[in-house]
């Protein structure tokens, strides 16, 4: 049985939500840590439900925390094996979400923070319909010399929008995991826009922020990202 997800929610002000961001913690945190994203990004996504499931394994080296899968050594095989084992858990609670809100992929944006980026981007890049958008932050992507093979015989329209955004300074992911990224993404056929953040370590700061509210408007199609984009 695939196990349920369940975490922090922020719903519309008013109304049904129409649009749906999905937020995908770190490694020994929860859905709390992030869902403070929505609060922050509401007024750029008016309409939108944020959400932030905790993952469904408690983490073995933070016992308050949870984790997508296990990092012992870190070696690619582990987190190749741990991300394909987490996807049908993330991808039936998308498919869940979007059916009780009557909504498909082009509402739903997938956001994460590194080992949440790394999930975000593995589900996102293999899903039979593409999200609206896929924003990582201090991630990676999961065995990149496999990204060629799941996306093969797609065309660019099945591609989605994609934004990498990384600190310089990463001591946990070192930014070097961008450009890996964003290499594999070109050469199986894609396009991401890519984005530094000159002396940041593992984290978010505000430019980021600003940054990924206007590219999840702009995927979107959201009104208020012309506006966003002139400030």
């Amino acid at each position: 049985m695939i196990p349920s997800l369940d975490g922090p929610r922020l719903e519309p002000r008013a109304g049904a939500a129409a649009r749906l961001v999905v937020i995908l913690h770190g490694f020994g945190a929860d859905g709390q840590d992030l869902i403070s994203l929505g609060a922050q990004w509401s007024r750029a996504l008016p309409g939108t439900a944020f959400l932030a499931p905790d993952a469904h394994e408690p983490c073995e080296y933070m016992p308050s925390g949870r984790q997508w899968f296990r990092l012992t050594d870190r070696n690619p095989h582990e987190r190749w094996t741990g991300a394909c084992a987490a996807a049908p858990v993330i991808d039936a609670f998308l498919d869940a979400e979007l059916a009780a809100r009557g909504l498909d992929e082009s509402a739903l944006a997938l956001v994460g923070f590194s080992q949440g980026a790394m999930m975000a981007l593995h589900v996102g890049l293999r899903r039979a319909r593409p999200p609206a958008a896929i924003l990582a932050y201090s991630g990676a992507l999961v065995a990149p010399e496999r990204l060629r093979e799941a996306r093969q015989g797609l065309a660019a329209a099945d591609w989605p929008p994609i934004m990498l955004i990384h600190g310089s300074q990463d001591e946990v992911i070192p930014v070097a995991a961008l450009h890996e990224a964003a290499r594999a993404i070109a050469e199986a056929g894609g396009a991401c826009k890519t984005h530094v953040a000159q002396g940041l370590g593992h984290g978010i700061d505000g430019e980021g922020l600003a940054l990924g509210a206007r590219f999840l408007a702009d995927s979107f199609g959201s009104p208020e990202a012309e506006g966003l984009n002139r400030a």
